[in-house]
């Protein structure tokens, strides 16, 4: 494992576009995971830029995302379709039919089939809730977690209230890639900014690893790298 500390969230959205661009340069039919949440939004911004300037393409990428609430229609301003088109998607060259999502229907499995038949992902995004999770991984999950429905803690509900009008707007359920799937990629890059995030990250990096909380899984995977800010990384044992 990798951990790079920087001083502001645009540090961090910096080194993840100089990364990600990297590997889509290294690998430009590739497999690429995404992550939603407010974490990413200003790398996607930087890789938009990256794009604009013919400094990378997305034409040949398939592209998966870790996870998408239950109950929203797939346009719906809150939905992480709605969220990566506005982000990435539609300003940059993906083909539409390379762009993929998990769905409760017809069967969550089908996502993991799909992953399997593109040969893997090459690089996953990951972003860290305040209680631990990856995706939509909550407190106890199991390790071997594949692509599943689940219902979403007390904690991530609040922690995502602020993206709706009212805390009863936020669906109770999601879609999420599992543990072992985010587990198989090949690389991993999770960013974490913020004092928020502080505990959550001095438990995954330097905890037990422990289902209680996920995100710890990430200790024994072989390729992946941390970019925090000061504040997120205010709590490891330097």
């Amino acid at each position: 494992m990798v951990i790079e500390c920087f001083q502001d969230y645009e540090s961090v959205s910096s080194r993840a576009a100089e990364l990600v661009c990297e590997a889509i340069s290294e690998n430009p039919g590739g497999v690429f995971g995404f992550a939603t949440g407010s974490t990413p939004e200003r790398l996607y911004e930087l890789l938009v830029t990256h794009y604009q300037r013919g400094e990378i393409s997305f034409d040949r990428l398939t592209t998966v995302n870790l996870d998408e609430y239950i109950g929203l229609a797939i346009n719906h301003e809150q939905s992480y379709a709605t969220f990566m088109q506005h982000h990435l998607f539609g300003h940059v060259n993906v083909q539409p039919d390379s762009i993929h999502f998990p769905a409760a229907v017809p069967d969550p499995s089908v996502f993991e089939q799909l992953i399997q038949n593109k040969g893997g992902i090459d690089l996953q995004i990951l972003g860290l809730g305040s209680n631990g999770h990856i995706g939509f991984n909550e407190p106890g999950s199991p390790f071997d977690s594949r692509t599943r429905v689940v219902s979403l803690a007390p904690s991530t509900i609040q922690d995502n209230a602020r993206f709706f009008d009212s805390i009863e707007d936020v669906p109770h359920q999601a879609v999420t890639m599992g543990i072992q799937t985010i587990m198989e990629a090949r690389k991993i890059l999770l960013l974490a900014c913020g004092p928020a995030k502080a505990d959550a990250v001095a438990r995954c990096l330097q905890g037990p690893q422990t289902e209680d909380v996920p995100g710890s899984c990430l200790q024994a995977h072989s390729d992946v790298t941390v970019l925090l800010d000061e504040a997120a990384s205010s709590g490891l044992n330097k």
